[in-house]
Formats: structure tokens, sequence, C-alpha cells
């Protein structure tokens, strides 16, 4: 059973499951053991993020810092600083979308 512990705000996770399979999102909060909330800037706002379990996740190393340091600080964070954040992941995954 895959848990929260190894996750942190910040980092870049897909989707693999749901009607968002293969989209890429940024966890903004942790709820519980299981459960974390997502968001992408565009589908997802940040005032509206996305309950998502782990297991529905695929989990990437790279964890945005400074995403974490604005949003723990409550500085001026949009969803137009999201979108900018993930452009290259998302490029990225529409590429390897087209692959499959």
């Amino acid at each position: 059973m895959e848990l929260t512990t190894d996750i942190k705000i910040g980092q870049i996770v897909k989707s693999k499951a749901g009607r968002d399979k293969g989209r890429i999102f940024l966890v903004c909060g942790i709820l519980d053991e299981q459960n974390v909330l997502v968001c992408d800037g565009d589908l997802r706002k940040l005032g509206s993020p996305k309950k998502k379990k782990i297991r529905h996740l695929m989990i990437y190393n790279t964890v945005l810092t400074e995403f974490a340091f604005k949003l723990q600080c409550n500085e001026n964070l949009d969803d137009a600083f999201v979108r900018r954040l993930l452009e290259p992941y998302t490029q990225s995954a529409s590429v390897e979308m087209e692959v499959e």
C-alpha cells in the first residue's frame, strides 16, 4: 500500500486513473495517509484542488520547492504560475501519450 509519507507538497505527479488519466499535477496538500490534493492551474485550480488517492498517481521524483515555499508563505500564488511551472512536464507527457 502506498502512503503519503513518500510524497511532499510541490511534488509532480501524473494521474493513472479517472477521467483525468494522463494529466500532470502538483501536490498542493496532504489530507491523510492515502489522499492528497492536486492542482494543475487549468482544470483543477488552486482554489478547488482535486482529492486523489495515492494509488491512482504515478509519483515523479521532482519536487518544485519554489511552489511549496510560496504556498507555505501565502505569497502571490496564482493558477498562471502553476501552469508555467508544469508546462515542461505537460509537454513531455503529451509526447509520451502520442507514442503509446
